[in-house]
């Protein structure tokens, strides 16, 4: 579909949700927000400003900025796609039958279909990938709601802003906002930490980091109403939950819902051609070669709701051209161990198995330890900066060698800012020449105030080494 920075039913451009609306530009936006906290840390480094503020946040500058990129990006990828042959076509495609799509003319300058002005195109095989879409819960005045697509294109920095979810894409923007130092910023989830599906650990740790840098949160709160104030413009959110008696926020310039997305499937037309969807999640079934009900028809990424990231729709794509085209008839995804990170501030590496996966996965039988640290960066001992690290791996087994999620391999990826390839044949070697070595290694650079944990590891000495923390998991079985 065409290009447009804010996604629609018929606008969109070559890139996709993370290069145009989605990792790329919200890791710019980052790297704007870390400045502030740059310039306060130099101070206990000797640098000296003057009276008055030498850096004041220019968001308009950076939006400028950040806008260019994403134009040249869409230009990059629509060359790489002519460079390799592929023919082009812009406009919005949907099934007529199992072999054919159809593709409506978009007119740019309106973003609107073209009545009656489409073409179609036959395949022996058809891919789906057509991502997924900001969902927003439905509330009264819920319409007023910004979504990612649309908070990555405001033109000037909320002065007061709630964001709705406990995800990535919640705390990653209340991060940016906080960040700058412009903002009040308030988060709100349901649950009593956010980033559910983490390391219990790791969610606690970066929820009293989110506090401590000055986000104001809410949890096991959810929104009641949100209404706006027809002479100041400004919006009052209530939120309410089970047994809680309801909060009132008063004064937002912007409330922003990151709830989630969910399957991009409308006007697709998968009915024509016989394509099944799930009944509960939307999004489009497929088997473990990413073929869908229909035999002619496959789907990879986030319309298919399987793990929604970005490297992992990539490799189910080239898993897929393999298996189709490639003549290996084995190539299927593998998600045995799927590495991810949280560009929040702190921000979050992680791999493998939590500590909670690991006690369930083990019943008792085996035994488990947690290798834990919690300590204050190098950086901001002298920084004047409060904020800390949080690094952990959970042990267990019986080999000493790491495992994957899945199957009993050696072959853990570890997710780190600095060299990860050493860190790897560490981890594969020798656990207890690892072990000291990590903390010396990361102890000077984790000016990111990264959070690792490193699952899925196995012990099999006698006895743990003194680092270690013996964690509730551990039973009298080897």
């Amino acid at each position: 579909m065409p290009f447009a920075r804010v996604a629609s039913d018929e606008l969109g451009g070559a890139g996709g949700t993370c290069v145009l609306r989605g990792c790329v530009p919200k890791k710019l936006l980052v790297y704007g927000s870390e400045f502030n906290e740059a310039f306060r840390d130099a101070a206990g480094f000797g640098w000296k400003a003057g009276s008055s503020p030498a850096f004041v946040p220019g968001w308009r500058e950076l939006q400028k900025a950040k806008n260019a990129e994403l134009d040249r990006l869409n230009g990059v990828y629509k060359r790489l796609l002519d460079g390799a042959g592929v023919d082009f076509v812009e406009g919005r495609g949907r099934l007529v039958d199992a072999n054919t799509v159809a593709v409506d003319e978009i007119d740019a300058r309106t973003g609107t279909v073209v009545p009656g002005s489409f073409r179609t195109f036959t395949a022996a095989k058809i891919l789906l990938a057509t991502g997924g879409r900001p969902f927003v819960p439905s509330f009264p005045g819920s319409e007023l709601c910004l979504t990612s697509d649309e908070i990555l294109d405001l033109p000037d920095l909320p002065s007061k802003i709630a964001v709705v979810g406990g995800g990535f894409i919640a705390v990653e923007f209340a991060s940016i906002f906080n960040n700058f130092g412009t903002s009040e910023v308030h988060l709100i989830f349901r649950q009593p930490l956010p980033l559910r599906g983490f390391d219990g650990e790791v969610r606690k740790f970066a929820a009293e980091e989110y506090a401590k840098r000055g986000v104001t949160l809410h949890p096991g709160l959810s929104p009641v109403k949100l209404e706006k104030d027809a002479n100041t413009g400004t919006l009052t959110l209530t939120l309410g939950g089970p047994g809680k008696s309801e909060v009132e926020l008063s004064g937002l310039s912007h409330v922003l819902a990151a709830t989630g997305r969910k399957p991009n499937v409308r006007h697709l037309a998968l009915e024509a051609a016989g394509v099944r969807l799930d009944e509960k999640t939307g999004a489009i079934t497929v088997d473990e070669f990413s073929k869908t009900s229909v035999d002619s028809v496959y789907a990879v990424g986030d319309v298919t709701d399987r793990i929604n990231l970005t490297p992992i729709a990539l490799m189910e794509g080239m898993a897929f051209a393999r298996y189709a085209f490639g003549g290996d008839k084995n190539a299927k995804p593998d998600y045995g161990a799927v590495a991810s990170a949280v560009f929040s501030t702190p921000t979050i590496s992680t791999v493998g198995l939590t500590e909670e996966e690991a006690a369930a996965r083990e019943g008792g039988k085996k035994r488990t330890l947690v290798f834990s640290s919690s300590f204050k960066p190098m950086k901001n001992t002298i920084s004047g900066s409060e904020g800390r690290a949080l690094m952990k791996l959970v042990v267990c087994g019986e080999t000493d060698k790491v495992r994957r999620k899945e199957k009993r391999r050696t072959s853990l990826r570890v997710v780190l800012s600095f060299f990860p390839s050493l860190l790897f044949l560490l981890l594969r070697r020798s656990r207890s020449l690892f072990l000291p070595l990590f903390f010396w290694l990361l102890q000077p650079n984790t000016h990111e105030k990264l959070l690792l944990r490193s699952w899925a590891c196995t012990w099999s000495g006698p006895r743990p080494p003194r680092s270690c923390r013996a964690s509730p998991l551990l039973s009298s079985s080897a």
